[in-house]
């Protein structure tokens, strides 16, 4: 799971459905060839293919590329070790743990949009 202060260095999700590629790079700080890349090495990661094999991704898998993202590039786990920690984690998850990251981030996005409505 990210860190908080790792969370804060990259933008808040957006409350959308679905997103591009060009989007999750942007949101997750991460190039697209990166995470066409991914998408073969995390059997976890499957974003929705439409027409013209275009890729969007969903909430669940900005939050996976961010996770896969801390795992690599902030705990120095390799392809290998990441892919382990994931499945281990998925399958041992803690929902409670899961639930406060969930509730800490959607809390983060209601005070961005609260000042948002507050300035006018």
């Amino acid at each position: 799971m990210l860190e908080p202060t790792n969370n804060n260095e990259l933008p808040p999700i957006p409350s959308k459905r679905y997103f591009t590629i060009g989007e999750v790079s942007e949101l997750c700080s991460v190039k697209p060839h990166v995470l066409r890349y991914w998408e073969q090495e995390f059997p976890q990661l499957k974003p929705v293919k439409r027409r013209g094999n275009r890729r969007y991704y969903q909430r669940q898998d900005v939050i996976m590329i961010r996770q896969i993202r801390s795992l690599l590039y902030e705990q120095g786990y390799t392809i290998g070790g990441a892919r382990l920690q994931l499945s281990e984690n998925h399958n041992h998850a803690d929902p409670l743990r899961n639930d406060k990251a969930v509730l800490r981030e959607i809390r983060q996005e209601l005070e961005e949009v609260a000042k948002l409505l507050t300035l006018d």
